[in-house]
């Protein structure tokens, strides 16, 4: 993974470092930083080239890479398939030689679309004078524009700055990658660049580059909407709709236990659907859990606490899943981190809490690991992930009793949230804004530092996790219907109106979560990896129709995400298969740290106020 920066200038101009932006790109790179100045002589411009390296597999390659012939890319990604990268090998080397061969455009769409990972990329064509940049399908990794009237400016990662002559940071949309004729934008003195489609969005892509770009982009800029596109890296989403099944009834039984949930899942005749989901995304956790600096696959290091790997964990189905496959690929000596946050609530709202009588609510299961007692609790990081988490570890070391799990206990007081959110995590989560890019981003930069203690012999110890990569579980619940507005959707308009939700959750993934989970777990020097993101597991489950994938017509904790639930099952676990699902914000108790009145997708008045100060 690394931090890239790129600026294009119309004509030749001095440059000078926005100190903050710089910072942000070091902590995304830690291990190699290198800048490089590319001046055309005819036509006049200049391109600013700056790069910051995470060493993640393969040896040390140092960016900007500049080949024979003086082009240049800058590339954030990982390859975990399409292209061949021998052990050992780099793939920001592979893709700057495929580049390198090719002499069209349509070679250069070809190499992109044959990757399988995650990706941002700048790559400049010397002869040509073309400059290329753009994100992946789902647009895992971050990358940020911004037009100005000298050029256009691109980056991993910006700072939030404040006034009347501040162009404004927008994030890329992942509609597919752009290409600048930087002869035609000097000779016309504004950015000129054509736009390439992902095929099959059509005009889907088309529509939302309009409503997401054009707002923004500069009316002296000039863009094209080119006829040539690339292959999507998945198949399109099977929009069957079922004849029989009934549509909208709910089943009233809400009140089920454990063992009555687990006796429904048995019962239901799914063995080769769960089988093949459970092969394509272990080889998806594989890949990533497994595509380590070559030096640790060379040299696995001792059971000494220090992990490769760390998830993103609450003991929730999508991260207990993520941790019984990363068993199956992670040498039984090594140990693996679980991240687990919980932010502190406050005494005037635990002791209201602890007054309140339990209440029943229709058409909501108990949660079986909890079992009522989060709210007898004392403890004020006892939150509601922070049990789960620890019922979910449980069930781990059962699974594999020889296995060191690392549960890191992270907990985080409204003192130290102010002060990192005004220090760093609000420029990291812009251009986003919202209450929920506050809450969830806040929420997941915490994490990713890994910064907390485990419990040895009884006893605390302080613990720091030094893994690289963090398996996280986003993409389960866009495409298995695990949000509760998915049931809505379902009760109101049946199986069609599901699927066009379902269908709208991974068209938007990129703008509403991904580039800003990749800007703020960067931060640490570490890498985001999406398993449930793999295009072989995101085709695998677009194939199926959607009644193979949910039974909304079944209670909480256990329509939603039912072939997952059945997956878990299969994998040997027990309580994690039936709960409910709990969003990051509620189960860290991040949202009742501040106004508790606020909407989603209210704007943010912390995240603006405190990077103004």
């Amino acid at each position: 993974m690394c931090g890239i920066f790129c600026l294009l200038s119309l004509s030749p101009t001095h440059f000078e470092w926005d100190k903050l932006i710089y910072e942000h790109l070091k902590k995304r790179g830690p291990n190699s930083s290198q800048d490089l100045t590319v001046t055309g002589r005819s036509p006049c411009y200049q391109c600013v080239f700056s790069a910051h390296v995470l060493h993640m597999r393969g040896c040390l390659r140092p960016q900007p890479v500049e080949d024979s012939t003086g082009n240049v890319l800058l590339w954030n990604g990982e390859i975990f398939g399409g292209l061949s990268v021998m052990p050992g090998e780099n793939d920001t080397a592979v893709v700057s030689q495929r580049l390198s061969s090719c002499n069209s455009p349509s070679e250069i769409l070809s190499v992109l679309s044959s990757i399988q990972g995650p990706w941002g990329f700048v790559y400049y064509q010397k002869d040509s004078d073309y400059l290329w940049f753009g994100r992946d399908y789902f647009g895992r990794r971050s990358l940020l524009w911004k037009f100005d009237a000298e050029g256009l400016t691109l980056t991993s990662v910006a700072a939030y700055t404040f006034g009347p002559d501040q162009s404004p940071w927008q994030e890329v949309p992942a509609v597919g990658v752009y290409r600048v004729d930087l002869k035609a934008a000097t000779e016309a003195g504004s950015v000129i660049f054509e736009v390439y489609p992902w095929a099959h969005r059509g005009n889907d892509a088309i529509s939302t580059f309009s409503e997401t770009t054009f707002a923004f982009v500069p009316s002296s800029s000039t863009v094209v909407i080119s006829q040539l596109g690339l292959t999507p890296p998945v198949f399109p989403l099977n929009m069957s709709i079922p004849k029989s099944l009934n549509e909208t009834e709910i089943h009233p039984n809400s009140n089920s236990s454990v063992k009555d949930l687990a006796q429904l899942l048995a019962s239901r005749e799914k063995n080769y659907e769960v089988n093949s989901l459970v092969d394509v995304l272990s080889e998806a956790v594989r890949r990533r859990v497994q595509s380590l600096p070559f030096e640790i696959q060379d040299q696995p290091p001792p059971n000494n606490g220090h992990s490769s790997v760390a998830i993103l964990f609450s003991g929730g189905i999508d991260s207990m899943i993520l941790a019984a496959l990363a068993d199956r690929h992670i040498p039984t000596h090594q140990s693996v981190d679980l991240l687990n946050v919980a932010f502190e609530l406050q005494e005037q709202k635990r002791q209201s809490q602890s007054v309140k009588k339990p209440q029943k609510h229709k058409n909501k299961p108990i949660d079986p690991r909890t079992d009522g007692s989060a709210s007898r609790t004392s403890s004020s990081f006892d939150v509601p992930d922070r049990i789960t988490g620890k019922a979910g570890l449980k069930e781990l070391q059962s699974l594999n009793p020889e296995r060191r799990w690392n549960f890191v206990e992270i907990n985080i007081t409204q003192e130290e949230l102010q002060k990192m959110r005004h220090e760093r995590i609000c420029h990291l989560v812009h251009p986003l804004d919202t209450v929920l890019d506050d809450s969830i981003g806040c929420a997941v930069w915490f994490a990713a530092r890994g910064t907390g203690f485990i419990i040895e012999d009884g006893h605390q110890k302080p613990f720091t996790s030094s893994a690289k990569v963090i398996l996280t579980g986003i993409g389960a619940d866009e495409q298995l219907a695990g949000y509760s507005r998915h049931r809505v959707r379902f009760k109101m308009s049946g199986h069609k109106g599901l699927l066009e939700e379902l269908a709208m959750e991974l068209a938007r993934i990129s703008s509403r979560n991904l580039g800003r989970d990749d800007r703020v777990i960067g931060d640490h020097g570490k890498e985001a990896r999406f398993p449930y993101l793999d295009e072989d597991v995101v085709s695998y489950l677009n194939s199926l129709p959607v009644w193979d994938k949910a039974d909304l017509s079944l209670p909480r904790g256990v329509g939603e995400k039912l072939l997952l639930r059945l997956t878990a099952k299969q994998l040997g676990l027990s309580q994690s298969a039936v709960l409910p699902k709990r969003a990051m914000q509620f189960g860290s108790r991040i949202a009742k740290m501040e106004k508790n009145h606020e909407k989603a997708s209210d704007k943010c008045t912390r995240l603006l106020t405190h990077c103004n100060e």
